[in-house]
Order: structure tokens, then sequence, then C-alpha cells
């Protein structure tokens, strides 16, 4: 079906990034899985691009774009070469937001400049050893000092994205204990510089896909936070997590859309080329029918992904609607990456070829950004139940 989600503009930006991952990543890319993250370096390329900085207003060194497209289209891109660019989404998709919905105009001067160049990392840390997407249980704490100059923040967090190479962590914390009527009180956001004393990067986790983007193990001890290093208002954070959660989960709609797309494009070049029993094995029946039907169900989840990016750019997508779309794009593109890997026989289980890779990388997507079982809770809600 004909999209018209994007606009030429889209489809321009599109057309460089595309170029950009065919000059500057595919030859790369197998060197990279096997450090277990993009160079610091190729943020740097990213930032000489425009693209950590597209969302960002022009007067702290951005391009000032409010769509939130261009990022779509980024991610699409991406997923479709069965490539990423790292921690690159967290910095962009996840910290970003927060920043400019919460910052202080003197924290947006003083971070945004080095976030849109790449020579400042960020991540956020939310998920603890036993706290994963009950973010009311999370334990780590931040005292204020009595003369109210900084916080002293102690515990832990683990499943970090981009927690190896981040210059400053948003850390989500405990400034006050729960209250009986609410669980979700009392928690706040500080932006940790992880230069500080006490702060501490345990594993670099091993991951079945996803493997350029590191993922840490992180530490708190006793580290002073200043307390101009608060992200927005003390104790309120839930509810900021809660106002962002729609995007996480339409980008990871997005993403894995794109992957199931990109599935099976490689499966159809694979099936055309392969010979078995003397033909090849795109001419086999069964294989024209699990193509159809891999076509037909990823452009169900496109139609559902392009509306979701619609009621996104008017404000309109609701926290139910965001999971709707988390649930049934990601349930979607691991049946269909799942589909296409058999296409491939013994091949599709071999690193070499991408749709490896993309059967890897998009079992996470069911767990993260709150797993799939807490999507059908709040669809459930909605409705009602």
């Amino acid at each position: 079906m004909q999209r018209t989600v994007f606009n030429e503009e889209h489809e321009d930006f599109r057309k460089v990034i595309r170029s950009f991952i065919e000059a500057e990543v595919v030859p790369n890319f197998s060197d990279w899985e096997r450090e277990g993250m993009v160079p610091r370096d190729f943020y740097r390329q990213l930032g000489k691009l425009g693209v950590l900085g597209m969302t960002v207003p022009v007067q702290y060194g951005g391009a000032g774009e409010t769509s939130f497209k261009f990022q779509a289209a980024l991610t699409e891109e991406t997923a479709r070469a069965a490539v990423s660019f790292g921690a690159f989404g967290v910095h962009t998709g996840l910290v970003l937001p927060y920043i400019l919905t919460y910052g202080t105009e003197e924290q947006k001067q003083r971070w945004l400049p080095d976030f849109i160049s790449g020579d400042m990392m960020t991540a956020i840390a939310m998920t603890e050893p036993g706290t994963g997407s009950d973010l009311a249980g999370i334990k780590t704490t931040a005292k204020r000092s009595e003369d109210g100059t900084h916080y002293v923040l102690n515990g832990a967090k683990t499943f970090i994205t981009g927690g190896v190479q981040a210059d400053r962590v948003l850390v989500i914390c405990r400034t006050s204990p729960p209250t009986a009527e609410n669980r979700r009180a009392g928690l706040s956001i500080l932006a940790v510089d992880t230069s500080s004393e006490g702060y501490e990067v345990g594993r670099k986790l091993e991951k079945i896909g996803m493997r350029t983007s590191d993922t840490a193990e992180l530490s708190f001890t006793d580290v002073r936070v200043p307390a101009e290093d608060l992200l927005g208002e003390e104790g309120a954070a839930f509810g900021y997590l809660a106002n962002n959660l729609p995007q996480e989960r339409l980008m990871i709609a997005v993403t894995q859309t794109a992957a199931a797309v990109g599935a099976i494009e490689f499966a159809s070049a694979y099936v055309r080329d392969r010979k078995v029993f003397g033909q090849a094995v795109a001419e086999f029946q069964n294989t024209k029918f699990v193509i159809a039907e891999c076509i037909a169900k990823v452009e169900a989840a496109q139609c559902m992904v392009d509306r979701a990016l619609e009621l996104h750019e008017t404000g309109d997508l609701s926290v139910a609607d965001a999971a709707k779309a988390k649930l049934f794009c990601t349930e979607t593109a691991a049946e269909v990456i799942d589909k296409c890997l058999q296409l491939h026989g013994g091949y599709g289980y071999m690193l070499e070829y991408p749709i490896a890779r993309l059967y890897a990388d998009t079992r996470v997507s069911r767990i993260y950004g709150g797993t799939n079982e807490v999507m059908k809770t709040i669809i459930a809600k909605a409705a009602g139940f």
C-alpha cells in the first residue's frame, strides 16, 4: 500500500541517511558487533551529520525540527538495513525529550551544545536488579544535603543502554519515600555526571542481540550530585516518565515494523538466488505463500504505525494507542522475521546473514519499553476491564 505519512522533505532526509549507512555503517558493522559497541567517534560523525540535534531548538545549535517523522525515517533505514547506531536511539529518542521538556534554561545552555555534537553522550537509568516494569518499586535513593546544595545518591541500576560510554545519565531515584496512597510518589530525576566520585560502571552485559548497543550495570556509592542537576521538580518523575512512554513505544513499533520489512527484502533476495532440487526456492508455492502472508501482515502493522505517527504529530497519541502499536508491531515482527529466517534454511542461522541479526535483535522488543504483558494490561484497562 502507498504510504502518505512522509513528505518530500522526509524522503530526501531518508536518502541521506541511507547513503550514510551504506558508506559508514555497513562496512564496519561486524567489527562493532565484536567490540560490543560503536566507536565513540561515530557519535561525533552523527553530530556532524546533524542528526543528534534535529529536534533541538535553533538557539541551542540544533535544527529546530518539531516533527518526530524525521527520527522515524532514520529509524526505519537502520532497521531495514539490519544495523544500528549504537545508543543513538536512547540519546535522542529518550533522553532528549526529558531535557527539552523539563530542563531549565541554564541546563539547556549547559548540556545541549555538547549533546548535539556527540561530545556528551547520555543514557537513562530506570531499571534496577529487582525492579523492571514496576517503576514504583525503585529503591535507589538520593538524599538532599542539609544546606540544599547537593544530593547524595546511592543504589544500583541494570540493563542501562549506552551506560558504558555515557557522560551523563538521567538516574531515576527516590528523593522521598512513597506514600500509603501513592506508591509512585517521591521519584525524581538526577542528571548525573559519570565522572563523579562513587559512580561506577559495572559489567558490560553480553546480550543475545543488539550487540552494538552497549548495555551496562551501574552503581552509586555516596555520589554527590549538585542540586542544579535535578531535572524538573523533585518528586514528579513518575509523571514525566508516563508522559514520555508513548513516544518510546511508538519508536519501538516503528523500528520493529521496519525490521520486518527488511526481513522480507532479505528473504526475497535469498530465495530468488538459492536453488533447491534444480529450481529457485522462490518458485515453490510454499515460498510464495509465506512471502505473501508476511507482506500482508507487515502492511497491516505499517498502517498502524503510520496512524500512530500522525496522532503523535498532533499530540493525540494516547498511552493505550501507543501500547496497541507496540504490542501488535513487535508480535508481528517476531512472527514475520522467524518465517523469513526459515526461508533461508540453515544459512538463516549464520550471523553473516542479516536475517540472523534481525532475528536476535527483535526478541527484546517484546520486553523493553514495558513488556507486552504490561501493554495488554494497559489496553484492557483503557477498554474498561
